[in-house]
């Protein structure tokens, strides 16, 4: 054997779950195992075999092969449990247990020997599998646009029916916010489970898995619930202390506007001198600053020391992320700084097994099994506020669509503009109803866009333009059409500004070529009344009058 590996009989129990049928796989003929075990989730996979020896003269048929070999969504269902125990008093055995949905599957004929035309007697069965927000959000990539919505809303929409989620972080998940958009598409590569690890990592949220109800948790801090389990110490091999690596940086937050730029350090006692890392922003708001402090100040975080376990035996009492428990108080375990009888969580657990006799044959329909066997732990201190999460992909944005100006000044047909004030932050805006969503409006900066200050064109109703959109912003990225009558005829090469409500109220001014020759026009209109100033070769026109009707 291994270092870390013995020798356990286990009671490892699967189910397999496909178009609403269960098939339960008897432990004795489970052939290996693994599962990986995070506080956000967990991966594995399983080997057994299924007996079909009917062509053999046998009585047994696999009732699975059918189901397996279709493209259905298949759930796989792990439960490993003690059979012995070291313990002087005996005490009630749990088990370890998790739910998931299958990524990738394979299976082997065996036959009765390996010459050709040998009946068949069994098949080996392998399957992968992931926890269902992993599996299922890795291939979701929805770009979708939410308005006066909250995060709780936007997850809610996507959990389908294989994904629960329990929510206590209202600061991150219950704010309705004016905009709330998805650009999620592979070809950016960030997925919907991408985009998850992304909102919890930057905002100080905590993402967990509940082992013992299948779910997940959106939460402000780590749970420190439930009675400890006490460590048995026949049960654990070897004990180490293991301590990450400390951030030696400071954190300085960047306001780069122009009228009040602000500068703020965030200051911690481990950093060193003149390393930081520093988060720049472009806002004229003040509140959204400190709250950016707030959060930096938040996520900077020295981690505390972790303890790593490796056991000689599966526990009696069975071990999941987030669990806690207890030190044996023996002074053998007070020892490199730790306390006899202090408590930690679980932060991960790793195990693996393969049958210690592999043979079709061996331990066939056995209520439990023999296994070289391993387990690794990785506790955590109670007080632990940093929260693991798997690497991933941060999404990327802009996108842009295209959408219509909106103004409420004039009648429905008067070409206007309007700036709306945010009550909140005294800031002026567009509004732009964007179609493709369901003319869901969002709101732009109101500002030159690309024309120096000195030009005043704002934006007019029903204008299609061209809008970047980033997870909480918008803005104005161009102009796509001519306004109505706006255009000159190309065989007279002109130029034109239209200015004013309508075509039919407001004023033109017009610069084209006739016969090679230079013309200017400068007309305003009313209705049927006109006033208009034309320079051309030799002639100066200053004209006002009522057209006739």
């Amino acid at each position: 054997m291994t270092p870390g590996t013995f020798h356990d009989r286990l009671t490892v129990s699967v189910t397999l779950t496909t178009a609403g049928t269960p098939h339960a796989i008897p432990p004795g003929d489970v052939k290996s195992f693994a599962l990986e075990l995070r506080s956000w989730g967990f991966e594995g996979q399983v080997e057994f075999d299924v007996a079909d020896n009917t062509s053999a003269g046998g009585l047994e048929t696999d009732p699975l092969k059918s189901a397996f070999l279709e493209q259905d969504l298949m759930e796989v269902q792990l439960e490993v449990k003690a059979i012995h125990t070291d313990a002087a008093t005996q005490p009630a055995l749990t088990s370890l247990k998790v739910k998931g949905l299958v990524s990738e599957r394979s299976l082997v004929e065996i036959p009765a020997a390996p010459a050709p035309g040998a009946p068949l007697l069994h098949r080996r069965y392998q399957v992968r599998f992931l926890d269902p927000a992993r599996l299922l959000w890795s291939q979701h990539f929805p770009s979708v646009l939410y308005t006066h919505k909250t995060m709780k809303n936007v997850l809610d929409a996507h959990k389908g029916s294989h994904i629960t989620f329990t929510y206590d972080w209202s600061a991150g998940l219950d704010t309705s916010c004016p905009q709330l958009f998805l650009g999620l598409t592979p070809e950016h590569g960030a997925s919907f489970y991408d985009f998850l690890l992304w909102y919890v990592d930057t905002r100080n949220g905590v993402f967990a898995y509940d082992y013992a109800a299948a779910k997940y948790t959106l939460t402000t801090a780590k749970s420190s619930a439930g009675t400890p389990v006490d460590l048995l110490p026949l049960e654990v091999e070897s004990l180490g202390i293991r301590f990450p690596e400390v951030p030696r940086h400071e954190v300085t937050v960047l306001n780069a506007v122009a009228q009040g730029p602000v500068t703020t350090p965030i200051t911690q006692e481990r950093a060193v001198t003149g390393i930081r890392q520093d988060v720049l922003l472009r806002t004229p708001i003040s509140h959204q600053v400190d709250a950016r402090v707030s959060l930096e100040t938040a996520r900077l975080k020295v981690r505390s020391k972790e303890v790593d376990l490796t056991w000689r035996r599966f526990p009696a009492k069975a071990l999941v992320p987030g669990m806690q428990v207890k030190l044996p108080t023996a002074q053998a375990w007070a020892a490199a700084g730790l306390t006899g009888g202090q408590t930690f969580r679980v932060r991960s657990v790793a195990l693996r097994g393969n049958a210690l006799a592999s043979s079709p044959d061996a331990e066939h329909l056995a209520k439990n099994a023999g296994f070289h066997f391993s387990m690794h732990t990785v506790l955590e201190t109670q007080a632990e506020t940093w929260a693991e999460l798997p690497a991933y992909l941060p999404p990327d944005w802009p996108t842009y669509v295209e959408g219509i100006i909106v103004s409420e000044v004039g009648e429905q047909t008067h070409e206007t503009w309007q700036a709306y004030t945010d009550s909140a932050t005294s800031q002026d805006g567009y509004k732009v109803k964007i179609p493709l969503w369901e003319n869901q409006i969002v709101t732009l900066p109101f500002n030159p866009n690309l024309l120096p200050g000195h030009f005043y064109f704002p934006a007019y109703k029903g204008e299609r333009v061209l809008v970047g959109l980033d997870f909480q912003q918008a803005w104005l990225k161009r102009f796509l059409d001519w306004r109505a009558t706006a255009r000159m005829p190309a065989d007279g090469q002109g130029t034109h500004l239209l200015v004013g409500k309508t075509p039919e109220n407001g004023t033109s001014m017009k610069h084209s070529y006739a016969e090679g020759k230079p013309v200017f026009l400068l007309q305003r209109t009313n209705a049927k009344d006109t006033a208009r100033i034309e320079i051309k070769e030799g002639t100066l026109v200053i004209q006002v009058k009522e057209e006739p009707a």
